[in-house]
Formats: C-alpha cells, sequence, structure tokens
C-alpha cells in the first residue's frame, strides 16, 4: 500500500532517491508501530543488500544491452551502408578476427535493384568498407541466382558500392541501401533451390 502511494505522488529521477524514500516509511513504520529494535536492524540490514544487489544488476545490465550496438550500427560504423542487412536480422556475433554472422529466423527474399536472397545465417569477414568472403547472399541476374561473394564501397565520394557476384562485378548506388529493407520470408525448398548455384560456384 505505501509503495502505490509513493509511485502515485512522487516522480523519483533515480533509482537512489526511490530506495531512500521507501527507507524512510520502513523507518517510519517501524518507529511508530513500536517494534523491536534488533528486528528492525536485522530487516534493514537484508533490505539494504537486497536493493544493492538490485542496483548493481540494473547497472550492469543496461551497460551490456547499450555495448552491443545493432548490426545496422555497426555496419555504418564501418564504413557500409546500413541498408546492406535486412530490418530481420535476428542478431549476430562478431569475432576478434573480424568474422561476422548474421542471424536470421529464416530465409528470406528483398530487392535493391534485383531481388536479393538471404540464407538464415549470412558469414562474411567485415573490415572497414568492406564484407569479403559472404557466404549465404545470393543476387537474381537474368534469371539465375549467383553467390555474393564480396561487398565493397568502392568509391563512396561517388556514392558506389561494388557487388562481387562470382561471374561479374556490379556497381550499384549507395542510395539503394541508405535504409535496412523489409525482408520476406521464404521457404525451406525455395532456400535451397537459390543455394544450387552457391554450391556450385564454391566447388569452382
Amino acid at each position: 500500500m505505501s509503495f502505490a502511494c509513493v509511485k502515485r505522488k512522487d516522480n523519483f529521477k533515480t533509482v537512489e532517491q526511490f530506495h531512500f524514500k521507501l527507507d524512510f516509511l520502513i523507518l517510519s513504520f517501524f518507529i511508530t508501530t513500536n517494534a523491536n529494535p534488533l528486528r528492525f536492524l536485522h530487516f534493514l540490514t537484508i533490505f539494504s543488500l537486497i536493493s544493492s544487489f538490485h542496483s548493481s544488476f540494473s547497472s550492469s545490465s543496461s551497460s551490456s544491452s547499450s555495448s552491443s550496438p545493432s548490426i545496422h550500427d555497426l555496419l555504418v560504423s564501418r564504413g557500409l551502408p546500413k541498408g546492406l542487412l535486412p530490418k530481420e536480422v535476428k542478431s549476430y556475433t562478431l569475432s576478434d578476427n573480424g568474422t561476422l554472422q548474421v542471424f536470421l529466423d529464416e530465409p528470406c527474399l528483398t530487392k535493391y535493384e534485383n531481388r536479393v536472397f538471404f540464407n538464415t545465417v549470412v558469414t562474411a569477414n567485415l573490415s572497414y568498407d568492406s564484407l569479403i568472403g559472404v557466404v549465404g547472399l545470393s543476387q537474381e541476374e537474368l534469371f539465375l541466382w549467383l553467390p555474393v561473394k564480396d561487398i565493397i564501397v568502392d568509391s563512396p565520394k561517388l556514392g558506389l558500392i561494388l557487388f562481387d557476384i562470382a561471374v561479374a562485378y556490379k556497381q550499384l548506388s549507395l542510395s539503394l541501401f541508405e535504409e535496412p529493407p523489409h525482408c520476406k520470408p521464404q521457404g525451406t525448398s525455395m532456400a535451397l533451390i537459390k543455394l544450387i548455384p552457391t554450391i556450385m560456384f564454391s566447388l569452382v
């Protein structure tokens, strides 16, 4: 009851202000009810320990969540457009050697200039201005699905980005990648069909 009243009447800007107010209310309660001082001291010690633990946990959670940028912010920090990867990216990992793994819930299809297919896992070596050795990304060219091997910001001043699609290099406008696109889910069978050219080219 006291907590509801405090929450309704006061706007606490920090956790410490709230704990101070709550401590004051507890102290007032024990004084007015003539409670045993030893019991009060024991209770207050336990309460303080719980409060300290809660504050430390909240701080560590906040710092850990803020320390990992989104995949799109990561791309921008490495000189790449954030629209290279779709909004549907679930998570990613980045190792010390630069290996980037991007995870989606399921294979999906989107479009830049042509249609592009993302597998459930997309892997590449991330360096400044480039994604090298891409696996899990294909682009449609003349009704064929060709694997995208490398993506390089070729001429940032000219607003161009280079796609290595195994049989050729293709320059695209960076304006196509200004925002992360929506990616339409694809079935497993369709995903396997689109991956066949990727497997063939990897064996060459």
